[in-house]
């Protein structure tokens, strides 16, 4: 990286050169190419450049239809990204003032969304106070999403193209990162919710530990994630309507009528679109965790959910908001369904992997979430490690998750969380237990 204060951070990894931009405590490089497809075609590695690269535009989103109750609750607002098929970039946060010959452990982070929305370059996975606190570099992903990237159809369109890109992403990393000051040797896979499940499923991949060597697991619904085959054939015959030419805001609206014919197969349809199993890169579902238990010893994983995760969810039931009209009962029942839900999508898998992982000779660590903001309905629920790892306080201002916290109270928790994702992805031990008073706590499995 090029040392004059004055002039744009230059870098020159074998890719090609690149010019980056400064922002405060951070340098970035933005909107790199890191992979090439058409249209239901499987990655290639993007082509390297000899002219200078600018870096200097955020990650174009994969196309995606509105989600409106998320952004009540993220604060985040529909078409704060344009879109485009070809998105798969990703984006490099860089703590300013790194020596020339300093190498710092490197977090890849896969975003959530249900495989159906979100974007890496989102601002409120903005990585800013991670890199600059805790020296690490933070290379965040987009990739294919929906019908663009997660459905096989009978025709022989392939699934996990979505997956196929992140493998690209950290081909990509393996390759380029220490020309930016990263150790390629100390690379950490991390994501929550569909990203948390694609961090899961990369490490089913025979290369997984040549890429990356640990991986923080967080809110994957890892309990839904079996028995998809006959929904993922109805979804896929439903699917067969869209060609390669059909313009990608009518694959979008399509998308939607698919995600419907999934209704009828139960709590697997909360997530309708996902990893597909017997479709390159994974083996058949029956052989999943023989995949798991092979790579499981060079990559160590801390795996955990929140407490609450099921309340995110709950005020979408009609049935659940008549109950919590009901005085004392309805609190009460509110509290059971959120139990039973979280430990049935989250809570059990997440434990059950973990074990399997250290049977299997890899180390594990298990952590439960219960942060939640003082008085408010959503508590400890999914999604609210978001804002304790990322962002600041303009990007979650007017997020419903964190109302009744002040951004201080709410960064006192982050900053410590930050620093713990951090501390694992450096290689410090984490010890037989600990974590955070009042907000988490891990212990080893």
């Amino acid at each position: 990286m090029s040392s004059e204060p004055s002039s744009p951070p230059y870098f020159d990894p074998p890719c090609g050169p690149i010019t980056g931009w400064r922002d405060g405590e951070v340098v970035r490089a933005t909107g790199i190419p890191f992979a090439t497809a058409g249209r239901f075609q499987p990655p290639v590695a993007a082509p390297d450049w000899t002219d200078d690269y600018a870096a200097t535009t955020l990650a174009p989103a994969c196309p995606q239809g509105p989600v409106p109750f998320l952004d009540d609750i993220l604060g985040t607002r529909y078409g704060e990204l344009p879109g485009s098929e070809d998105c798969q970039c990703l984006s490099i946060t860089v703590p300013a003032g790194l020596a020339e010959d300093e190498r710092v452990p490197v977090m890849v982070w896969l975003h959530g969304g249900s495989y159906t929305s979100g974007s890496g370059d989102l601002a409120i996975f903005d990585a800013a106070s991670l890199v600059a606190e805790n020296r690490v570099i933070v290379v965040s992903v987009t990739y294919r999403l929906g019908l663009f990237g997660y459905l096989a159809t009978g025709t022989g369109r392939p699934a996990n193209l979505g997956l196929l890109d992140q493998l690209e992403a950290f081909r990509w990393v393996q390759r380029n990162i220490a020309a930016f000051g990263g150790d390629p040797g100390r690379v950490t896979a991390f994501g929550q919710s569909a990203g948390g499940d694609s961090v899961a499923h990369l490490m089913a991949t025979p290369e997984a530990p040549s890429l990356f060597q640990r991986a923080i697991i967080q809110s994957a619904p890892l309990g839904i994630t079996r028995g998809r085959h006959k929904m993922s054939r109805a979804m896929g015959i439903a699917a067969e309507a869209v060609t390669e030419d059909t313009p990608a805001m009518e694959v979008v609206a399509i998308e939607d009528k698919v995600s419907q014919v999934a209704r009828k197969y139960g709590l697997i349809a909360a997530m309708p679109f996902g990893t597909q199993y017997g479709h390159a890169p994974l083996p058949a579902e029956a052989a999943i965790e023989d995949a798991w238990n092979v790579t499981a010893p060079g990559i160590e994983v801390l795996i955990g959910h929140t407490a609450d995760e099921a309340r995110l969810f709950l005020p979408r039931s009609p049935v659940v908001s008549r109950l919590g009209r009901v005085p004392v009962l309805g609190t009460v029942a509110i509290r059971s369904i959120n139990w039973a839900v979280t430990e049935a999508v989250y809570g059990r898998a997440a434990r059950k992997f973990a074990r399997r992982h250290a049977r299997a000779g890899g180390k594990a660590h298990s952590y439960v979430l219960s942060w939640g903001a003082p008085g408010n309905f959503y508590r400890a629920a999914h999604t609210v490690d978001l804002p304790l790892l990322f962002g600041n306080r303009q990007t979650w201002a007017a997020a419903g998750l964190l109302t009744g916290a002040t951004w201080d109270e709410t960064n006192a928790v982050g900053r410590q969380v930050r620093r713990l994702w951090a501390s694992f992805a450096r290689g410090d031990s984490l010890g037989e237990s600990g974590g955070i008073p009042g907000a988490l706590h891990y212990r080893s499995v």
